[in-house]
């Protein structure tokens, strides 16, 4: 017995990699790759869309209103912004009520579409690091279900938005249903922008103090409350800043809604050469490179 001691096991050789793929051992925890990183979230749809629904659901369920704050919160603001911008400081650029009202509230809500997509993207793991701690299941499944969320809160104001365009002469047409690819854009977008917010804000909480301030200089620039050719001819900005601004996807994804739905805005606001590309590419760039940098430190979230 003293003799089977002192020998040295083969297995004494061997580097800590040959013993795991000699006895069939793996990193717990590991990443796995990115195609089977996309099979496992298809396998957690049903996960991500009651997610969704439950979130929703108890966003507003301490409100006595309860989910009419869905609706009322962006409708308050564009009051506010029509009174400062409309009637204040004469943001119109030539337009009457029956067509400011469509442009402001229609921008109002897919601006916040995709503002309140990044602000649940920040706090996505940071604000569930309990969940993400106790259940094995693919990060990216909390960003992608808080930007459902908010896009089956836009789907829910856009009922009051079609009240008000009609209400103003705005009927529908076949043009409405451009609204279908263009939000389908928007919400890829939104969900490779969360994905990249969700990443820094596991690392870094404050950010989520910082973005409303970003997020209100985005908002001015992007043409939310007044329409941006005739705003930056009227101040002799340069021709670079206003296509760049024009070219900015919240500038893009509210134009292509505005163009689909309020008839004759072009007259105020002429649509921007190659918009539906560029509502292409912003979708295609943004979620791909936010679904491939939130999937690099899969393994990294909740711990540390």
């Amino acid at each position: 017995m003293t003799a089977s001691l002192g020998q040295q096991s083969p297995d004494d050789r061997l580097s800590r990699a040959e013993l795991a793929a000699k006895y069939g051992l793996s990193q717990s925890g590991a990443r796995p790759g990115l195609f089977e990183y996309v099979r496992q979230l298809w396998n957690r749809r049903h996960f991500i869309l009651a997610f969704s629904q439950a979130k929703l659901t108890a966003q507003y369920s301490q409100a006595k209103l309860g989910q009419l704050w869905q609706v009322a919160t962006p409708l308050l603001n564009a009051a506010v912004y029509f009174f400062i911008f409309g009637l204040l400081l004469g943001g119109r650029g030539g337009m009457g009520n029956d067509m400011y009202v469509p442009f402001l509230v229609t921008g109002v809500f897919v601006f916040t579409f995709t503002q309140s997509s990044v602000m649940a993207g920040v706090r996505s793991i940071s604000g569930n690091l309990g969940l993400v701690r106790a259940l094995h299941f693919p990060r990216a499944s909390l960003p992608i279900s808080f930007s459902l969320q908010q896009l089956q809160q836009l789907l829910f104001s856009m009922i009051v938005l079609v009240a008000i365009l009609v209400g103003f002469g705005h009927y529908p047409d076949l043009s409405w249903l451009l609204l279908l690819p263009a939000l389908a854009l928007q919400f890829v977008f939104n969900v490779g922008l969360s994905m990249i917010m969700a990443r820094l804000g596991s690392k870094t909480p404050d950010l989520a103090q910082l973005m409303p301030f970003i997020l209100r200089t985005w908002m001015y620039a992007s043409g939310v409350m007044f329409p941006l050719a005739p705003m930056l001819a009227k101040a002799h900005a340069p021709a670079w800043l206003a296509d760049v601004l024009q070219a900015n996807p919240a500038a893009v994804y509210m134009d292509l809604m505005r163009y689909a739905l309020i008839d004759g805005i072009t007259q105020h606001n002429p649509m921007p050469p190659h918009v539906w590309a560029l509502a292409v590419g912003w979708a295609v760039l943004i979620g791909v490179i936010g679904f491939v940098y939130f999937w690099k430190a899969e393994e990294r979230y909740g711990r540390g």
